[in-house]
């Protein structure tokens, strides 16, 4: 199966730590984020993977190659004028010839990415996307789902009185190539923002999956530091059984 992994972006709320390398590798326990990210891609069977590169792309190049030591096989799409997360997919139009995952490169998950898979493909989905739980969905694009999990209205960062949902979409995506169909070449399109309404409004198989597995992402100060700090408890308790 394959895969897209989202690292295109500037990071611009953490820097000065992504001056010199992209956010996906910024390091979490050790280790930059994105390693987290392939892994759990290879753990599920996703082992042709693509990732879109705009912003210091050598630092992601030079510690992946070509994905071997994790057990994948990447591919690397240079944007030189960002495009989206949506025109990163059709640009690798060409790739994406079967079912394929849409992940952003800035989330730290432990999803069940299997699950949603199958999920995906029980229903016959044109598209399936991962909802999480969140406190503020003013923040983020939400989701209304009927009885049959199947999308009824996506609005991405709503105002505070049009918030009708507490589900986000959570940046993890299984997608049918013909979704790309519907993206315009070389032209910034947002998943959220832009094609999952034209899906809607066409009245095509949407659906969205609720998962309970915890998910960060760590766009700002404030989240990559929460991260670090669950890395760190983690690591404690590790510790901690070890010695009783």
């Amino acid at each position: 199966m394959k895969g897209l992994i989202l690292a295109a972006g500037e990071g611009r709320r953490l820097r000065p730590l992504t001056l010199t390398r992209p956010k996906p590798m910024l390091p979490v326990a050790g280790r930059p984020l994105l390693e987290y990210i392939v892994t759990l891609f290879q753990h599920h069977g996703v082992t042709q993977l693509a990732i879109n590169l705009h912003h210091q792309p050598a630092a992601i190049t030079a510690h992946f190659g070509n994905g071997r030591r994790w057990g994948v096989q990447i591919f690397y799409s240079y944007e030189q004028h960002l495009l989206g997360s949506a025109g990163a997919a059709k640009k690798l139009t060409w790739f994406f010839d079967q079912t394929f995952v849409v992940f952003y490169g800035d989330l730290y998950t432990e999803l069940d990415l299997g699950s949603l898979i199958a999920f995906h493909r029980g229903r016959n989905a044109l598209a399936t996307v991962a909802l999480y739980e969140v406190a503020n969905p003013t923040a983020c694009g939400i989701v209304e789902l009927d009885r049959q999990q199947r999308i009824r209205r996506f609005v991405e960062k709503p105002a505070p009185a049009e918030v009708f949902s507490n589900l986000a979409n959570a940046g993890v995506y299984i997608l049918e190539p013909a979704v790309l169909g519907f993206v315009p070449p070389e032209t910034p399109f947002d998943f959220g923002q832009d094609l999952f309404p034209v899906l809607l409004d066409l009245g095509l198989p949407v659906m969205g999956f609720p998962i309970q597995e915890p998910l960060i992402d760590i766009g700002t100060w404030d989240k990559y530091l929460a991260l670090q700090q669950i890395c760190r408890d983690r690591a404690d308790l590790a510790v901690a059984a070890s010695v009783a």
